[in-house]
């Protein structure tokens, strides 16, 4: 492997909750499906987990408000998150895909990067790799995935999205830059709306914007990132695909599609996040004795703060009421929230009663 320039792969299930769902369901074929909390008749609160492509013609987004999503879509079907059933079919597919790396770091529940540099001898090699990847998930699964080829985590990441549903776009390393060049800054990982405007302030609305830009203007402005969002603009990213081998912690978090101080719908977030890494928790077969909340106010400003319990536990009540708590203390009148997440740690296999972290 000496010598050879790295091939790492993104491979990122399409609309992946629905897509299990329509799997199960064939009378949802064609038919705007949203998996997330009780619509209630529009007056629900909670978020949009994922919506299928025909729910997002009518503009229906994860993160989105259930209540906005009932407004766009009435029409649509609308669905409970049924975690265990997602975390069973994603381990499969995980399965599969540690087949054909050297390296595998699975990202949340239906993404993971893949280092196959000693596995191809160049791009037609990849590719053909890839498009075999998509078939073994089609035919074992179901299910369609998009894959993105580069030379980095970074442009693999940003490929993989170029061409969905079902897409597979490559990105060699030398034309990484132009690649990237005419993509509007918001493609960049931690780009979000904030960063977006402020960035449009400067005069930077593309990513060959930020490249040429003066990094010494972008490290007064946003500090450290600045550097990091201007070594991004090139393409440049190191970081290796990292095998993990053991679940240190378990979680969920969720970007508000708008900064909200309605705290009621806040905390009813934190409820459904807190279900969700329950039966996550739930279907590995864990207890656990801390739980960690994490808030992202509109500033970007961001704190996260964990509580461990007197003893382990497999139960939602511990779960549900103690991240309740870490999170009021947040909710403040004068600041809005744009992020909030829900974590469990510190697990204990239910089996053998091995402590794993």
């Amino acid at each position: 492997m000496n010598g050879k320039k790295r091939i790492i792969f993104h491979v990122d299930m399409d609309h992946f909750y629905t897509a299990v769902e329509e799997r199960l369901r064939p009378e949802l074929e064609g038919k705007p499906v949203i998996v997330g909390a009780d619509p209630s008749g529009g007056e629900g609160r909670g978020v949009v987990s994922t919506s299928n492509y025909e729910a997002r013609k009518f503009g229906v987004r994860s993160g989105m408000p259930i209540s906005r999503a009932w407004k766009l879509c009435p029409q649509g079907v609308y669905l409970p998150v049924n975690m265990p059933l997602y975390v069973k079919v994603s381990d499969r597919i995980m399965t599969i895909l540690r087949e054909y790396g050297d390296k595998f770091e699975q990202w949340g529940i239906d993404e993971a990067f893949l280092d196959v540099t000693s596995k191809v001898d160049g791009y037609i090699e990849a590719e053909i790799l890839a498009r075999e990847i998509k078939k073994h998930i089609l035919v074992r699964e179901g299910l369609t995935c998009s894959v993105g080829v580069s030379c980095n985590k970074l442009i693999a990441k940003i490929a993989s999205e170029m061409q969905k549903p079902d897409g597979l776009t490559i990105v060699k390393e030398e034309n990484a830059e132009k690649f990237l060049a005419s993509l509007p800054v918001r493609r960049l990982l931690w780009v979000g709306k904030k960063t977006e405007a402020a960035l449009g302030v400067m005069g930077i609305a593309t990513i060959g914007d930020l490249a040429s830009h003066d990094p010494g203007e972008l490290t007064e402005a946003f500090g450290v990132m600045g550097k990091q969002l201007y070594l991004m603009a090139h393409g440049i990213d190191n970081s290796e695909v990292e095998e993990r081998t053991e679940i240190k912690s378990i979680g969920r978090d969720v970007t508000f599609q708008e900064d909200t101080d309605d705290f009621d719908f806040v905390l009813k977030t934190v409820d459904d996040l807190a279900e969700d890494v329950y039966n996550q928790v739930s279907s590995n077969q864990f207890y656990f004795k801390t739980v960690t909340i994490r808030v992202r106010y509109e500033n970007f400003e961001t704190h996260t703060h964990a509580k461990t319990l007197f003893f382990a536990t497999d139960r939602l009540l511990d779960l549900t009421k103690t991240a309740r708590g870490l999170m009021r203390p947040y909710l403040r009148p004068d600041r809005k929230i744009r992020l909030v997440g829900v974590r469990a740690s510190n697990l204990m296999s239910v089996s053998n009663q091995k402590k794993l972290v």
